[in-house]
């Protein structure tokens, strides 16, 4: 490639979040991750236009993982492209895609159990139905090692990033180390304050890849994650950041897996308390969030550790 493909943020409004995507500018356009239903007509499409660019000629849509403020404006997005842009998403997030019960069942099965909502579940598929846009199919399921040509030189590789979900990856613009992760550089968590991943193990792997092999120039986050003092990183991140960011989450995922397992080796804790049974890895670690605000992931990743404890 002779010379870097540009690329541009897409913030779409979501209540008092932005959602964030990125426009990959190649011959054949690229958006990565879609928000929620109402991110590509509300954010996208007018931050295409001040930049002279046409949502219409997207020919690719690159999902990082199936989280609902990742694939939910997907199908909208697809169907303003004419139904023409090639869909891309880990196949083990695929259900995510194609299923908004599949968005349930993984709320029942993890964080779920510990909230205490009755109202949990029906609460969780109406969010489905709100910003989920639409059911379907992927155009192009992946697994990690795949190459997708953009037209032109332009070329990306997949790599996957399991942990934060089981079907999280990358996709690098080859040439010049530009790296989109969605959510699988965590650091200390996002507004929350907490880091949320399902596999413990495979999210450090992830990390390690990313530092070791990876290794990028240019770092794309799907959320402005933070550092230790609560300061946000912004979503663009240079490689100097790129590596402190990565180096942190590795810091902060032992210091997690300490307390977890500390926690679980103790046996069972206070019933009352908001972060129960996992009371001693919160008070660990300083945790003082809503262990019960939506995603969660202090349950979420105090589940995967629970879960790896029992597999041992």
């Amino acid at each position: 490639m002779t010379h870097e493909v540009p690329i541009h943020p897409l913030v779409s409004p979501w209540g008092r979040f932005g959602l964030y995507s990125f426009f990959i500018d190649a011959p054949e356009p690229a958006v990565v991750d879609t928000g929620i239903a109402s991110s590509p007509a509300e954010g996208m499409a007018p931050a295409l236009r001040a930049i002279g660019r046409r949502i219409e000629d997207v020919r690719w849509i690159l999902l990082t993982h199936g989280h609902i403020d990742h694939v939910g404006g997907a199908h909208a997005l697809w169907e303003l492209t004419g139904r023409r842009a090639k869909v891309v998403i880990h196949e083990a997030d695929a259900p995510l895609l194609r299923s908004r019960r599949a968005h349930v069942e993984e709320y029942l099965a993890g964080r779920g159990r510990y909230l205490d909502d009755p109202e949990g579940e029906a609460k969780v598929a109406a969010a489905t139905r709100a910003v989920i846009s639409g059911e379907m199919e992927p155009s192009v399921l992946v697994t990690g090692g795949e190459t997708l040509s953009l037209g032109g030189d332009v070329t990306v590789s997949v790599h996957a990033l399991p942990g934060h979900t089981p079907g999280s990856v990358a996709y690098v613009v080859d040439g010049q180390r530009s790296v989109f992760t969605g959510d699988a550089v965590q650091v200390h968590g996002a507004a929350n304050g907490f880091p949320g991943y399902t596999d413990p193990d495979a999210y450090r792997t992830s990390l390690e890849h990313l530092r070791d092999e990876v290794r990028p120039r240019h770092l794309y986050l799907g959320h402005p994650y933070r550092r230790a003092d609560g300061t946000p990183y912004g979503v663009e991140l240079d490689e100097a950041q790129a590596r402190e960011a990565i180096t942190q989450s590795l810091a902060v995922e032992e210091r997690v897996t300490e307390a977890a397992c500390r926690c679980l080796e103790s046996g069972p804790q206070e019933a009352d308390s908001p972060y129960a049974p996992f009371t001693g890895a919160a008070e660990e670690l300083g945790y003082t969030g809503d262990p019960s605000l939506e995603p969660s992931p202090f349950f979420t990743s105090m589940h995967g550790y629970r879960t790896r404890n029992r597999n041992l």
